[in-house]
């Protein structure tokens, strides 16, 4: 038999609201075949849709400092015992867009498997871990905790953030193929001045998801703000049709 699949998710703060919780749980359902359970993560679960599990952010000896700075409370699902979870998890941070099927997620092979982002910044050089999607066995790196508990301020000294933790203490990490996903700053953004009058495309096939890493944000393109939403000197205005659709197929605000 197969292991269970779990979807993880965290929130915290006020940067993404439940609305992206239940965005995200529906478009699972819709992109997994099959039983699976979808879990959050958060001290906030006011607004959390039924069919939610919702458990506490465990305290793995951080300060709130770490929440805002690194995003180090991610960590806290490689306890060796996360709320008596068992099988295979895949994480999913809140500003992902599913596009398509992601059951092959949870096949791919390896102690832990994540993006690798160097691809879209350089041409050459050693992988970069990116943890916006990561998939691995409950329990198995429970070390990964351990470490930050026991070393915690030499460890954020000398990573800064989460992710380039997990690529320096967590031996063989494993890569999703390129193919599979699109980041909307380095793949979907339209270039600078073309972008003042062409919209972003959605990615076709084969690309399964979208990953969204600092401005903008999803909900820029489903309910924009006033003006650029994008970071200058790039530039993006007013509403993505595509998204749009994407966000109320999915039980969101548009």
């Amino acid at each position: 038999m197969k292991p269970p699949r779990v979807v993880l998710c965290m929130k915290w703060g006020t940067l993404y609201p439940a609305e992206y919780v239940n965005v995200l749980h529906q478009a699972c359902r819709r992109a997994i075949t099959g039983n699976f359970r979808f879990v959050c993560l958060t001290n906030e679960a006011d607004g959390i849709e039924t069919g939610v599990e919702v458990f506490p952010i465990p305290d793995i000896g951080l300060d709130e400092w770490h929440y805002y700075n690194g995003a180090w409370p991610k960590l806290a699902v490689f306890l060796s015992d996360l709320y008596g979870l068992t099988g295979r998890a895949l994480f999913i941070d809140l500003d992902t867009v599913l596009l398509g099927k992601i059951d092959a997620f949870f096949e791919a092979q390896g102690p832990l498997v994540a993006i690798d982002s160097r691809p879209w910044r350089h041409k050459t050089g050693a992988p970069r871990t990116m943890s916006s999607i990561f998939a691995f066995d409950l329990g198995s790196l429970g070390f990964v905790v351990d470490r930050i508990k026991a070393e915690r301020d030499a460890m954020v000294a000398t990573y800064k953030i989460e992710q380039d933790y997990l690529h320096g203490v967590v031996p063989g990490i494993a890569y999703w193929p390129q193919d599979w996903i699109v980041s909307f700053k380095y793949h979907v953004r339209q270039p600078l001045l073309i972008d003042r009058f062409r919209k972003p495309q959605r990615p076709a096939e084969p690309a399964r998801v979208l990953v969204f890493h600092g401005k903008p944000r999803p909900v820029d393109l489903v309910r924009p703000p006033p003006g650029n939403w994008d970071r200058f000197p790039h530039h993006g205005s007013g509403a993505v049709d595509w998204m749009q659709s994407y966000w109320k197929d999915n039980g969101g605000q548009v």
